[in-house]
């Protein structure tokens, strides 16, 4: 057993010990909502289905000192080795945690109340929070996925989440048609959102968000960020909107039926059944149905255009046009060859673009200024292919006619940031090395593959880095 006289003295001397040592200055800030793979969840006949968005961009914070920046063997250097002294080190940390906390919360009370938090709100707020180490470890330890954009597809579209999207659109067919006049955003749009960010109401997150918030900031690693959120959730709070306790959602902070950051609720929720609160929380879905169509409809919603549509290229198409920065009139499009599935033109929404997210030999689509706007609510392409697709399957439109790439596999982090080395230094700059898979490096892949004689489809494939491996 521990000896209880060594810990009570070692945990004495924690407490004299200064506050722990400030965060670093420089803060990987993630954005308003974090395109770290967030999970989203379909409700399946006596199971939960679980899926992660396919997308390539990585919010693995930066490593730094342990808690208080001590070195991790300061608290352990006076005790013998073994179980005891495990146990010694886990209750020192704990304890030296709890003062950085405290000596955090005095500090971040005052900027609080400077940015009109009263202290009564405080009070409230922070009545029994504490840090929560599995915030922290969750935080610590979010892992790479690097799944195929098919493969998340027939997670996010299954014939479950369409069936009860169709269902939740009957249900709610007389409060979503009333949304749909006041903001211009087609009820489809608006359920399919609901359903990829909580299963249609059934996965909106228990984690109290003051606690998860505060920890976050306190950690300190991105606490910029998780201030700011934290001082929205105050003043959400301080509106009365709702409880403290009862202000719950995911450990990085998304809330309601459609997964709202504290600074986007503050933007963009509105009171959509006249009750006057601001209620994304509740069963009833209508607040956060009429604020997800507000957020839409802030960012450029265009009424009646689709958000995209699958099309078939035509033989000796150029490739070289495709791309979501090279948009082209209608007119234009039909002139060169590209139609819908069935062979018809393509109806007039607007200057498009074509987009190929698995190259030549995957699905293709002509893409509309809405695909942008889902875009802001999530800036995956496999999160707005989902989107839009869930929208019109749960109308009664049809599955995709062409097929993906299935043999292909998706590549690694570390396969992507090779990638982008290789392309630039074989004189096709990506314009930085990140990891991530973005215009700049589509369109290096697509300078590179021309270079080849390979059709230039931008498809950073696996077959695309290996060519460059052999050099």
């Amino acid at each position: 057993m521990c000896n209880p006289v060594r810990i009570a003295a070692l945990l004495t001397a924690l407490a004299a010990l200064p506050a722990a040592a400030t965060p670093p200055s420089a803060s990987l800030r993630p954005e308003q909502r974090p395109s770290a793979p967030v999970p989203t969840v379909a409700t399946m006949t006596g199971a939960v289905e679980v899926t992660t968005l396919a997308v390539n961009r990585s919010m693995r914070p930066i490593a730094r000192n342990s808690a208080g920046g001590l070195p991790a063997t300061a608290v352990t250097a006076e005790t013998e080795t073994g179980p005891e002294a495990l146990d010694v080190a886990a209750m020192a940390a704990a304890a030296l945690d709890e003062v950085g906390f405290r000596d955090w919360r005095t500090g971040f009370e005052a900027r609080a109340r400077a940015a009109g938090i009263s202290q009564a709100t405080l009070d409230a707020a922070f009545a029994g929070v504490g840090p929560d180490a599995e915030i922290i470890r969750l935080d610590q330890n979010q892992a790479e996925f690097s799944r195929a954009l098919w493969d998340y597809l027939d997670s996010a579209v299954s014939q479950n989440r369409i069936d009860n999207g169709t269902a939740a659109l009957a249900r709610h067919a007389e409060d979503l048609r009333a949304i749909e006049r006041r903001y211009g955003v087609e009820a489809e749009v608006v359920v399919a959102v609901w359903g990829l960010e909580s299963a249609y109401g059934a996965v909106r997150g228990s984690t109290d968000i003051i606690t998860a918030m505060a920890t976050l900031a306190h950690e300190g690693r991105r606490q910029d960020f998780f201030e700011t959120q934290l001082i929205a959730a105050l003043q959400i709070l301080e509106a009365g909107d709702i409880g403290p306790r009862q202000m719950t959602g995911s450990w990085a902070g998304a809330m309601g039926h459609t997964q709202f950051m504290p600074t986007s609720y503050l933007e963009f929720a509105v009171d959509g059944d006249g009750d006057g609160r601001r209620d994304i929380w509740s069963d009833n879905p209508v607040d956060a149905l009429a604020s997800t169509a507000n957020y839409l409809s802030e960012f450029g919603w265009t009424t009646g255009q689709p958000w995209g549509m699958e099309v078939r290229l035509p033989e000796g198409f150029d490739y070289s046009q495709t791309g979501e920065r090279i948009k082209r009139s209608i007119d234009h499009w039909n002139r060169e060859g590209v139609r819908l599935p069935g062979g018809a033109r393509l109806p007039d929404h607007g200057r498009a673009s074509i987009l190929l997210p698995a190259g030549a030999d995957g699905v293709a689509f002509v893409i509309f200024d809405n695909f942008h706007v889902i875009e802001r609510y999530n800036p995956a392409d496999a999160y707005v292919i989902a989107v839009g697709h869930l929208s019109d399957r749960i109308t009664g439109g049809g599955a995709f006619r062409a097929d993906w790439p299935r043999g292909d596999r998706a590549l690694t982090r570390d396969e992507r940031v090779e990638l982008q080395e290789r392309l630039t230094r074989a004189g096709f700059s990506t314009l930085g090395i990140d990891g991530i898979i973005g215009p700049n490096t589509l369109e290096a892949v697509r300078r590179y593959q021309a270079s080849q004689g390979l059709t230039p489809d931008g498809y950073a494939s696996l077959r695309i880095l290996e060519r460059l491996r052999r050099g």
